[in-house]
């Protein structure tokens, strides 16, 4: 009986073993089937939104919302692991045989149907933004990173809330409203909303935000340049009275934000912001010639001081890896061979000398840095 239950437990023992030498078998074979291509290649044709491969997802609807802007419904893979309302989604879209990666707010509530959405913006002589609004379909894929930033609400809520918005801004901000609205019980948070646009026919979710304040949910504060002039932050006061009691969140352009930072701290006010494009604190530098090596070797893009040399580089046909494109994931850094580069967020110089600097060069993200003379970059 001993030697019986020790084959037994020596069968069981080895059991998954076998079963995963099989599995592997199983796989060299299909594999061999399909060559040159592999397994994977052929399940991304007819199960491309599967667990255990690169996260995408499959374009459901394309909803314009404005002249310039659409709301991008999409089904992610079975890996999306859901977010935070607030956070954004890096997405990744083929444009000419080249991979570029952008950065955009979620925009939904709960859905039951376990879609996300993005609503996009045009940008003039923006390659992607151009492309998501006006020439993606249906049925289409695209690439997508996992949710990220901290740009969400506290739990539990505060008394009082106070968001200013701008333009795009409000793209996170409608997934916050989106989310607590959905809710069954409706939040007891005092909410003022200060939206800012330049015409009204440019406000994007314009309908939806008044209705919110018509349902009583939220105060809304709609401002159009057009019509009022720029916000002149000094104004908030007036415009919200009990301004030093509200918990204050912001989303739009870098010189509304910047004013409104220094707004608040001149009050003693806590603040949180997000931000699209990286803060330009220092000077911008001279420019120069960006040349790349390694799989980009023999191109040279001329690119001033104050742009990025991922959008100088892309702009010039070079494929680079990018991620956030606000220097937070790291997603973007190559090596600086030779030359100098600023950093865009505070004016630092960093500068790479042959034959003294080393081999490999230095890593630099190159989503916050400009070229600062000529400089060699490494693909």
């Amino acid at each position: 009986m001993i030697g019986t239950l020790e084959d037994m437990t020596s069968s069981a023992l080895y059991a998954p073993a076998r079963r995963g030498g099989l599995r592997q078998r199983l796989r060299r074979l299909a594999d061999a089937a399909v060559t040159p291509l592999d397994l994977d290649d052929v399940l991304d044709v007819f199960h491309p939104l599967r667990a255990g491969t690169e996260l995408r997802g499959r374009v459901i609807e394309v909803r314009p919302e404005t002249a310039d802007s659409a709301t991008l419904v999409l089904k992610p893979g079975k890996d999306w692991a859901g977010h935070v309302p607030g956070q954004y989604v890096r997405v990744g879209v083929d444009v000419d045989g080249v991979r570029l990666w952008r950065t955009y707010s979620l925009t939904h509530g709960p859905r039951p149907d376990g879609c996300i959405s993005v609503t996009v913006k045009a940008i003039e002589g923006g390659v992607v933004s151009g492309h998501l609004v006006r020439n993606l379909r249906p049925g289409q894929m695209l690439q997508l990173a996992q949710a990220e930033g901290d740009f969400v609400l506290p739990d539990p809520l505060p008394a009082k809330l106070l968001l200013v918005t701008a333009g795009s801004g409000i793209t996170p901000v409608i997934g916050m409203l989106r989310n607590l609205f959905s809710r069954a019980t409706a939040p007891t948070t005092d909410i003022t909303l200060v939206h800012v646009n330049v015409t009204e026919d440019s406000a994007i979710f314009r309908d939806e935000l008044r209705a919110h304040a018509a349902a009583g949910h939220l105060r809304l504060v709609e401002r159009y340049d057009d019509r009022d002039g720029l916000l002149d932050v000094a104004s908030l006061s007036t415009i919200v009275p009990d301004l030093d009691e509200r918990l204050a969140y912001a989303c739009g352009p870098a010189g509304l934000l910047d004013a409104l930072e220094a707004h608040h701290a001149e009050r003693g006010l806590d603040l949180t912001t997000e931000r699209f494009r990286p803060v330009v604190l220092g000077e911008t530098g001279e420019g120069g010639s960006v040349s790349f090596g390694g799989t980009g070797a023999g191109i040279v893009a001329e690119a001033d001081g104050a742009t990025p040399i991922l959008d100088a580089g892309e702009g010039a046909g070079v494929l680079m890896p990018s991620g956030c494109r606000i220097g937070v994931c790291f997603g973007c850094v190559l090596p600086l061979k030779a030359g100098a580069v600023r950093d865009l967020r505070n004016g630092a110089i960093t500068v790479a000398v042959p034959g003294e600097t080393g081999p490999e060069g230095i890593p630099i993200q190159t989503c916050i840095n400009a070229a600062a003379g000529p400089c060699t970059i490494d693909i």
